[in-house]
């Protein structure tokens, strides 16, 4: 029989932290604690806990940052988009993308959107090819790292599409539903996209403990 968990959800971002919790919801004896209700406000520091090339990398610095402030078994994931035309780009920057400097949530999502289109002016449609990533880890007390990983392939579009979603959602065309992500109801948006891969894997690994 499964212990009770309570697990740390290491993100700031609200829209962030409410897929993870729609995706993680069906996992039987698991609490999640957000960073408020567990009485760390932000901090500068927290702003250079993702200096790495890897996606994996980022997102372990930033759980084994807040195990060691909390205690607690913690979660933290790193995702972006990585665009085929740009060599990869945006990809571990996603979310500091666009030049401008100063900006934080919708702002900031504006910004990176408007770069991205201003870099993919030029690429044909067909050629605007890429994929949303996502890593997350759990460190504990005890045990290595859980480490697990997600990937939507997508195109990028050239306009916006769709009011839902946040980050680069308006402009990341499924294929398979031919909306983009922002024009995806979360449930489904959930069963499609990399962060809802890599948290099932994840919810897969935390039901398989005693």
């Amino acid at each position: 029989m499964a212990t009770e968990l309570r697990l740390l959800l290491a993100t700031r971002s609200v829209d962030k932290a409410g897929e993870i919790r729609r995706i993680l919801r069906g996992v039987p004896d698991l609490e999640i604690v957000d960073l408020e209700a567990a009485g760390f406000p932000p901090s500068a520091e927290e702003d250079e806990l993702e200096p790495f090339d890897t996606f994996e990398a980022n997102a372990r610095s930033k759980a084994e940052y807040f195990h060691r402030l909390t205690g607690l078994p913690t979660v933290a994931d790193d995702s972006g988009l990585e665009v085929d035309a740009l060599n990869g780009a945006p990809g571990v920057r996603s979310k500091r993308f666009s030049p401008e400097q100063g900006l934080d949530g919708e702002a900031l999502d504006e910004a990176n959107n408007r770069y991205l289109m201003e870099r993919l002016k030029h690429v044909a449609p067909a050629d605007r090819t890429g994929r949303y990533v996502c890593a997350a880890v759990l460190v504990r007390s005890e045990g290595a790292p859980i480490v697990v990983r997600g990937e939507a392939e997508g195109r990028i579009l050239d306009a916006a599409q769709g009011s839902g979603g946040f980050g680069y959602d308006p402009y990341f065309l499924d294929p398979a539903t031919g909306v983009s992500f922002a024009e995806l109801p979360m449930d489904e948006k959930n069963l499609r996209s990399h962060r809802g891969g890599a948290f099932r894997a994840l919810a897969e690994r935390l039901q398989e403990r005693d």
